[in-house]
């Protein structure tokens, strides 16, 4: 499939909607992107024609839905170069619940009193506060490794905080806000040098950039799917082997054992003990199907098509002057689709209401990134986030608007902010 914007819109009957009287814009990808028809055809065919449980029926639709449910682990350690199907856990809901796998699964086992944990300020939530709660319950410390003012991680403070009582390094592939991308294999070499394991979160990340698990050299790699283009409800966590394999299961139950009996139980083999319960068979289905999809589009086109989204932002914010302040690093290559940022004297909430009024879909608030905000000195911030059927026209669509916004700021600044979750 060749990568052109207009046609890839096609698969997305969505984008034909119109919001207030005007085609919907929709820069929100960073918290879902929306779903082309061949995803949903995937997940309709699974319910209109083999509709059935997983590895429990020999009949013909059970083994249908089986052998759909394990090539969907191929599939997926495929986009990622997993070295083998059995990596890949697909039982988790999203990211987050992928990490607080990693948290309880491992963390509850080999963390002990007076052990330490480097977690980012950069961090979603999702990657800090199951080492919170983790630390609390075990006696661990959690120590936070500062940022650089331009939005990176400050790796000489990461190294600073190293110890031989570092046993979790945690941090994001790149980051929800800022957008900046982490020097991933540099920071998991530094866990590595003092024993530690490096939990990545790529939630971000993984959508947007070609990934290499193998070049990578993290310990635990955790994606969503429903952010590169797949169901709500899916997830990946992938683990070297040998970390997986010395792993007890934190959710136990149907499907994760070989046998039991009423003094022992037999886990099963990976990746099926880390399966407790009937999946998602369909929405792995779709996020299989969903894959597919960006594989035959090319993941270095992906990317490239998000620096372009970016660089062309960049410049026409230019027009806007001091009137704007984007958060994190200024140069396309350094980051993901995505620009946060905030208007001189307006609350980024109602910056963000004022878009929707002319269809364009943004994100505004904490982003569950509450501490970075802090950081930077802002309580919140207004997020335009892109993906692969978003266009130059819609950039220029949007910063238009802003500059409309900005004439009206004055009248606007006196309308009472709407009151909405801030933490995403």
């Amino acid at each position: 499939m060749m990568f052109d914007v207009y046609r890839i819109r096609e698969d997305f009957p969505i984008l034909q909607r119109k919001v207030n009287g005007r085609r919907l814009i929709y820069f929100d990808n960073a918290a879902t992107t929306q779903k082309p028809k061949q995803v949903v055809g995937a997940i309709a065919r699974y319910y209109f024609n083999y509709n059935a449980n997983v590895h429990r029926g020999l009949h013909t639709l059970s083994q249908e839905a089986s052998q759909a449910f394990e090539e969907a682990h191929e599939v997926l350690a495929h986009f990622i170069n997993a070295y083998s199907w059995d990596e890949i856990i697909v039982n988790v809901l999203n990211t987050t619940d992928a990490l607080n796998l990693v948290a309880w699964g491992w963390g509850l086992s080999n963390l002990k009193q007076g052990d330490e944990i480097l977690v980012t300020v950069m961090e979603h939530h999702s990657n800090m506060l199951p080492w919170r709660v983790i630390a609390e319950r075990v006696g661990a410390k959690v120590k936070y490794v500062d940022i650089t003012d331009d939005g990176r991680i400050d790796l000489t403070d990461l190294e600073s905080k190293l110890s031989e009582r570092t046993k979790v390094v945690a941090f994001c592939l790149a980051s929800n806000v800022v957008g900046t991308i982490n020097d991933v294999r540099r920071i998991s070499r530094l866990a590595h040098s003092v024993g530690a394991i490096a939990v990545g979160d790529g939630a971000q990340y993984v959508p947007h950039v070609p990934t290499n698990v193998r070049e990578l050299e993290l310990d635990f790699l955790a994606f969503s799917g429903h952010k590169m283009l797949g169901p709500t409800g899916t997830g990946v966590l992938w683990g070297k082997r040998e970390i997986l394999e010395e792993m007890k299961p934190f959710k136990v139950g149907g499907d994760t054992i070989k046998d039991v009996t009423l003094d022992d139980v037999v886990w099963h083999d990976l990746p099926w003990r880390f399966d407790a319960g009937t999946p998602h068979i369909a929405g792995v289905i779709g996020l299989a199907e969903a894959a597919r999809y960006l594989m035959r589009l090319g993941m270095e086109n992906v990317r490239e098509h998000d620096v372009r989204l970016v660089r062309h932002t960049f410049k026409r914010f230019e027009e806007l002057g001091s009137e704007l302040t984007v958060l994190g690093p200024k140069d396309p290559e350094s980051r993901t689709g995505l620009v946060s940022f905030n208007v001189k004297d307006l609350h980024h909430h109602t910056v963000a209401k004022a878009l929707d009024l002319f269809g364009i879909a943004v994100r505004s608030g904490g982003h569950c990134a509450h501490p970075l905000h802090y950081r930077l000195g802002f309580k919140g911030s207004v997020r335009a986030s892109y993906y692969i059927y978003n266009t130059i026209e819609e950039v220029d669509e949007f910063v238009n608007t802003l500059k409309l916004i900005i004439s009206l700021k004055d009248r606007l600044a006196k309308e009472p902010v709407e009151e909405v979750c801030t933490g995403t």
